[in-house]
């Protein structure tokens, strides 16, 4: 029997899964979340055997939750449950440490599958992930330009943008606020902004946060 949490901030979407695994005899449903602190605080307390996560989760972002559980719960597996399908994005996901990356649009066929081989500590990729990553792979450069921001900087963005203070930042990332402020120095510098408006224009134009 696997144990499944949903993270997910719309509650239809929740409904929409729920409704599809229920009718699995080998899924269980432990709890469902709809932003990252609760998701990371409900997963250390029902100890899931798959975390079925939203990337764009409020307060926490998916890829953030996926590093802090990994850490916390090595036996719990992350399959990211998002509408990106960018490169950044999947491999970020696949650093912290997440076993599967599932597209929304693809989770009427593949759902039942991408859980059942995630929970069997499998990794999973719908069709369109697995033809990205290999065209991107073999057309990247060499390196990476020093614009790119690392996922614990695109972390500080949203939460930025979601309007936290550093201390704030400081406390949901559990770092010190001089950590925080390198973080931010760092992130002006590599993106080459000049004001907090600038960086939540940025972080709503590159989908770090809803409009």
């Amino acid at each position: 029997m696997a144990r499944i949490l949903i993270a997910d901030d719309h509650a239809v979407v929740r409904a929409g899964v729920r409704r599809i695994l229920e009718g699995h005899p080998s899924f269980e449903i432990v709890a469902e979340t709809a932003d990252g602190k609760t998701t990371i605080n409900k997963a250390i307390e029902t100890k899931p055997d798959v975390i079925l996560l939203d990337y764009s989760l409020p307060v926490i972002n998916g890829l953030e939750v996926t590093r802090q559980v990994r850490r916390r719960l090595p036996g719990t597996e992350v399959l990211l449950f998002t509408v990106h399908d960018s490169e950044s994005t999947i491999e970020e996901a696949l650093q912290n440490g997440a076993r599967g990356y599932l597209l929304k649009t693809d989770a009427a066929r593949d759902l039942i599958e991408a859980i059942t081989r995630v929970a069997a500590h499998r990794p999973f990729f719908t069709n369109k992930v697995t033809e990205n990553l290999l065209r991107n792979f073999v057309s990247r450069p060499q390196q990476r330009p020093m614009s790119t921001l690392t996922s614990r900087e695109r972390m500080v963005v949203q939460l930025i943008a979601e309007g936290h203070s550093s201390k704030q930042v400081a406390k949901v990332l559990q770092v010190g606020l001089k950590t925080v402020e390198t973080h931010r120095r760092s992130i002006m510098l590599k993106l080459n902004l000049s004001s907090s408006a600038a960086l939540v224009r940025y972080a709503v134009r590159n989908k770090l946060v809803e409009p």
